[in-house]
């Protein structure tokens, strides 16, 4: 967490934890900080904290606002340095911001049901058939559960909700119906194939 620590005998190891943003401090009570002196403006200085980084800006103090006893309007500030206002001396301990980041769980879908026809239907829309699948976590989808990402000027992309990775078309492999040929072939192959168990069963009886 980024913090300044007062050093000066006006509050002795007082330590300021700033917030991401703008703090301002100053002797009013209206701002983030509140330091009681009277070499300090109302409103002298604001120290933003953005990411890793500390910026200074004076806020048009009547003593002034120092960094390493250097006068300074805008300034970044860097842990072990001394920031001074008005007689007011605090050091920056540490720029580090603390972001808490909220574990969670994504929940899986149950497992997809297999058609007799080789088709899935879709685990988060059981009425609907699968149309894709995610190349990275290999969940099946259908067309109502895919994200796209349209991008300017070129192609949509489709991304699984769960991991959003790119997904790819799936085809079911539906059994192949049998054509005109094949039913004639049947149909001539089965009394050729009794013809030819009659012919060996008499071969078999002469002998």
């Amino acid at each position: 967490m980024a913090t300044l620590l007062i050093k000066s005998d006006v509050s002795l190891d007082r330590v300021i934890k700033l917030k991401l943003g703008t703090n301002r401090l100053g002797r009013a009570p209206e701002n983030d900080f509140q330091i009681e002196h009277p070499t300090i403006s109302a409103t002298h200085c604001e120290v933003e904290l953005a990411g890793d980084q500390l910026i200074v800006r004076d806020c048009g103090s009547t003593n002034g606002t120092f960094i390493d006893g250097q006068p300074v309007q805008e300034a970044p500030l860097y842990a072990g340095q001394y920031l001074r206002l008005g007689e007011v001396e605090l050091l920056a301990e540490t720029a580090e911001a603390a972001v808490a980041i909220p574990r969670f769980t994504v929940e899986r879908p149950a497992p997809p049901v297999m058609l007799d026809d080789g088709s899935l239907l879709c685990p988060r829309h059981p009425q609907t058939r699968t149309t894709h699948r995610c190349t990275r976590c290999r969940e099946v989808l259908c067309d109502r559960c895919v994200r796209r990402l349209r991008r300017h000027g070129g192609k949509t992309l489709k991304l699984c909700p769960t991991c959003s990775y790119q997904c790819e078309p799936v085809i079911a492999e539906r059994p192949r119906k049998k054509s005109l040929l094949d039913l004639l072939h049947q149909k001539i192959k089965l009394p050729l194939s009794r013809a030819g168990r009659q012919k060996r069963s008499l071969a078999y009886s002469s002998n």
